[in-house]
C-alpha cells in the first residue's frame, strides 16, 4: 500500500464551542482542519486534480483527525498518489461515491479507521455530528451550490468538507476543494442540503436518483 505524504506542523485540534449539551441554536466550528484546493497550484488540466476532489477532502479531514498539517506540495503528491492506489487497486479514480471513498481513500489509502458512511440524511443529522467534534463530507451537486468561484457550470459530481454551521445565519461553513477561495467558505444551509446528492463510483455514471448520504471523520481517541 503507498505511503501518504508525511505532514508537519501537528496541532490540537478543539471545537470552537461547548459540544455538550448541543442546542441549535450555538455556532459550532471545529478549529484546525488543514485546506487544499483539488489543484493545490491551479493545474486544473490534469485530471487527477480535476477529479481529485474525494482525494482533497479526505486528506483534509484525515489530516485534521490525526492533528496534522501539510504544504501545497504535499496536498497534490498525496492527490496524485492518492488516484495512482485507486487506479491501481481499483481500476478507477475519478468519480468515487460516499461509501467508495470511506472504504477506498479514507481507509484503504490514507490507514485511517474512525471514519463511516452514513445514508439518507437531514440537516439536523450533520448538525449533530458537527456538535459531537465530528467532520463531516457530502457528496454535492455542485451545480447547484451557485459558488461563483466555479468554472461554469460548476462539477455536476464534488465533495466537500463541513466543519461549522451558523444558526443566526443558517449557513454550513465549509473547506470547498472546488476553488482555492474555499477555506471557511459558507453555504446556505438550505442551498448545501438541496444539492446533497451522492452518486457512482466510476466515470459520469447517469445519477437516476437523488440520494443524500454523508461521510463522518471522528479524530483520534
Amino acid at each position: 500500500m503507498p505511503t501518504p505524504v508525511h505532514v508537519t506542523s501537528p496541532t490540537i485540534l478543539v471545537p470552537s464551542v461547548s459540544v455538550n449539551p448541543f442546542s441549535e441554536d450555538t455556532e459550532v466550528l471545529l478549529a484546525n482542519v488543514p485546506f487544499t484546493s483539488q489543484a493545490p497550484f491551479g493545474n486544473w488540466d490534469d485530471d487527477r486534480q480535476q477529479d481529485g476532489c474525494e482525494e482533497a477532502t479526505s486528506l483534509m479531514a484525515v489530516s485534521w483527525a490525526r492533528r496534522q498539517t501539510f504544504t501545497p506540495a504535499q496536498a497534490l503528491q498525496s492527490i496524485h498518489d492518492a488516484s495512482k492506489y485507486q487506479q491501481d487497486t481499483y481500476g478507477e479514480y475519478r468519480d468515487v461515491s460516499a461509501a467508495d471513498t470511506v472504504v477506498r481513500i479514507i481507509q484503504g489509502f490514507f490507514g485511517y479507521s474512525f471514519a463511516r458512511f452514513q445514508p439518507d440524511i437531514t440537516i439536523s443529522d450533520i448538525v449533530n455530528e458537527l456538535s459531537r467534534g465530528n467532520l463531516v463530507i457530502t457528496p454535492v451537486n455542485g451545480q447547484l451550490l451557485g459558488n461563483p468561484y466555479f468554472t461554469p457550470p460548476g462539477p455536476e459530481r464534488h465533495m466537500v468538507v463541513i466543519r461549522g454551521y451558523d444558526p443566526e445565519k443558517q449557513e454550513f461553513i465549509t473547506n470547498d476543494p472546488g476553488t482555492k477561495r474555499g477555506l471557511l467558505y459558507r453555504y446556505p444551509q438550505d442551498t448545501l442540503y438541496t444539492a446533497l446528492r451522492d452518486y457512482h463510483t466510476g466515470y459520469h455514471i447517469p445519477i437516476p436518483e437523488v440520494k443524500k448520504n454523508m461521510i463522518v471523520v471522528s479524530p483520534l481517541p
